[in-house]
């Protein structure tokens, strides 16, 4: 047997120390925080100012690979392909879209992902520094690759299954596959407590509106993502989004929690994510009278992301902006004044502005005209780079594309996502339920295109017959005469609901909750299901049954087939109060009711 290198020695003590963290092996040594100190310091030491500023920013660019040109490039930032644009601002960062045409399929992400690494090594003039690569994977209603990437049912319903592992073992999947495709840093998990029902932007995008539920799950995720998966986690949106009836992207919501209520609702799970080692935390454009008084949203107040974020809590990590193109974040101020006074205010990373040219030239200029020290760009200029060698993408920033189907989507992902999923949907009402296995006729109605499909292919697979009227989230009158019509000839209905409480952007004339009225005056068996929020019951409390998904992922109406059929017994408790409809103060369901057999 030949004598081990020192490499070799050093790469098996390594993955040792890994393994005792509970560390993936190959990142152990990029984990080593005076290594990635010493780099970052160096590296900062040999960088000219624009090339600082460069990395503070992290925006979008259109085109499947890094060469491919595209005139809405030229539009936004006067160059054609997104090679070009990361080299214009030699930019820290850049975040995947599904209508940037960034995330096709997994080959070609990783291959748009390598490309992209490529050009920011060789944007320095002294330097070679790669890029933090970003998308929104949140699972459940909010998700960038779709399949088949696995899909998992998202945040409120691991709130339902209640399970840290689930929630861990999801995030570490979902790491792992985004890594495996260049992916880098996840936006997610979503640490938001959502105690409002009528949160039109929140939602099941939130674990639950119990603050230590959200915690645990928080923290669990964050392993998983980090930990096991080998890829940033996001906590967001600090100081926490989830008592709003107000959309950030188009309006400014106001938080009316006191400092205490703050303390108790809030907080928890963002202390949660920084006690667990969150890498970055992402802000919300919201104000919150309590913890700042001046009318500045929370990502340009620097008495909350200094001196609550920074101080109070402890973290040092990378803090990043929600997207400074919406609406939140642009009301009070201009879009060359946002990214200084963001800065300013304690942050890292600035998302999206909506004008690059303005926003990087203000910068700059805020710097050299001593307003932004030099001494507070490198604070931050210090924090991105630290956490890109922490994330290992210094010593290995391309990904192998051809080992991409090996990780992405396997046999062995998706049974986890069903299985995890199978814990999750939640029985609120009964009379109906378990279906025995006699043949019927179904009728499968309302909300979505491919969920009523997919549903009805689950039950036909289980021996019905189906008939799918889809109806969507605005029914016509014709719509629902039709769907109605049809219920009379069919031994039972399935009308699925999405957010037919939101009556001010989704359904604005309450269309679904007519047709849910209607289908249930035939006097034919009816099944309500919720497969979005949970909230919907209230607009229709007569539904005899009604049950909550939570997502309209494929796993979730496998899950849901399961349940109708009694091949599993439901398992998921409600992780949200469901209140009375126009009285929040009165609850028709408490936070943990969910009925079983």
């Amino acid at each position: 047997m030949s004598r081990p290198t020192r490499r070799t020695v050093l790469g098996l003590a390594a993955a040792a120390v890994a393994g005792a963290a509970g560390l993936r092996p190959e990142l152990a040594a990029a984990s080593n925080p005076g290594r990635a100190h010493g780099w970052a310091t160096a590296t900062m030491a040999r960088m000219t100012l624009e090339e600082k500023v460069g990395q503070l920013f992290v925006t979008y660019a259109y085109g499947a690979t890094a060469t491919t040109a595209d005139p809405r490039n030229v539009t936004a930032y006067g160059v054609a392909t997104p090679a070009e644009v990361v080299a214009k601002y030699k930019l820290g960062g850049v975040i995947y879209f599904a209508w940037t045409g960034s995330v096709a399929n997994p080959p070609q992400i990783a291959a748009l992902s390598n490309g992209l690494q490529q050009t920011s090594l060789g944007v320095g003039q002294k330097v070679s520094v790669p890029l933090l690569i970003s998308t929104d994977q949140e699972h459940g209603v909010v998700f960038r690759v779709g399949p088949p990437a696995t899909q998992f049912a998202g945040a409120m319903a691991l709130g339902a299954g209640r399970s840290t592992a689930d929630a861990r073992e999801a995030a570490a999947i979902a790491g792992a596959e985004l890594r495996a495709v260049g992916v880098n840093q996840d936006y997610a998990p979503v640490a938001d407590v959502n105690v409002n029902a009528l949160n039109p932007v929140i939602g099941v995008r939130s674990f639950s509106s119990d603050p230590e539920l959200v915690a645990r799950l928080t923290a669990a995720q964050v392993d998983g993502y980090q930990r096991d998966g080998g890829i940033a986690a996001t906590a967001k949106h600090f100081p926490g989004h989830g008592d709003t009836a107000t959309d950030s992207h188009t309006g400014l919501p106001t938080i009316d929690h006191t400092r205490e209520e703050w303390e108790r609702i809030d907080a928890p799970p963002f202390r949660a994510a920084i006690a667990a080692g969150i890498d970055s935390i992402m802000t919300a454009h919201i104000v919150v009278p309590s913890l700042d008084p001046s009318g500045d949203p929370a990502t340009l107040s620097k008495p909350i992301m200094t001196g609550i974020l920074r101080e109070e809590l402890g973290y040092d990590g990378v803090v990043v902006t929600d997207s400074l193109g919406m609406a939140g974040v642009r009301q009070k101020y201009g879009d060359a004044e946002v990214p200084v006074l963001a800065l300013e205010a304690g942050v890292d990373q600035l998302l999206m502005p909506p004008r690059m040219d303005i926003a990087y030239n203000a910068v700059l200029d805020a710097v050299r005209s001593g307003r932004i020290s030099e001494k507070r760009l490198d604070q931050s200029v210090y924090r991105v780079l630290r956490r890109k060698h922490l994330n290992g993408l210094v010593d290995q920033p391309m990904v192998d594309v051809a080992a991409v189907p090996s990780v992405v989507g396997t046999p062995k992902h998706y049974a986890a996502a069903q299985r995890i999923s199978d814990r999750s949907t939640t029985v609120v009402k009964n009379a109906l339920l378990p279906l025995s296995n006699a043949a019927r006729t179904i009728l499968v109605t309302g909300y979505g295109v491919a969920t009523t499909q997919t549903l009805a292919n689950r039950l036909a697979a289980r021996g019905a017959t189906t008939t799918v009227r889809q109806t969507g989230a605005t029914p016509t009158d014709a719509a629902i005469t039709g769907a109605v019509a049809a219920a009379q000839t069919h031994d039972l209905t399935i009308v699925l609901t999405m957010k037919a409480w939101d009556t001010l952007v989704t359904d604005k004339q309450a269309k679904q909750q007519k047709l849910v009225k209607q289908l249930l005056a035939t006097g034919k068996p009816v099944i309500v299901v919720a497969v979005r929020d949970p909230y919907d019951i209230a607009y229709f409390p007569a539904a005899p049954t009604y049950l909550a998904t939570y997502s309209y992922a494929d796993v979730s109406m496998e899950s849901l087939a399961k349940v109708l059929y009694g091949e599993i017994a439901p398992a998921g408790k409600l992780p949200v109060d469901i209140p009375v409809a126009g009285d929040p103060s009165v609850t028709l369901y408490p936070f943990g009711h969910g009925l079983t057999w």
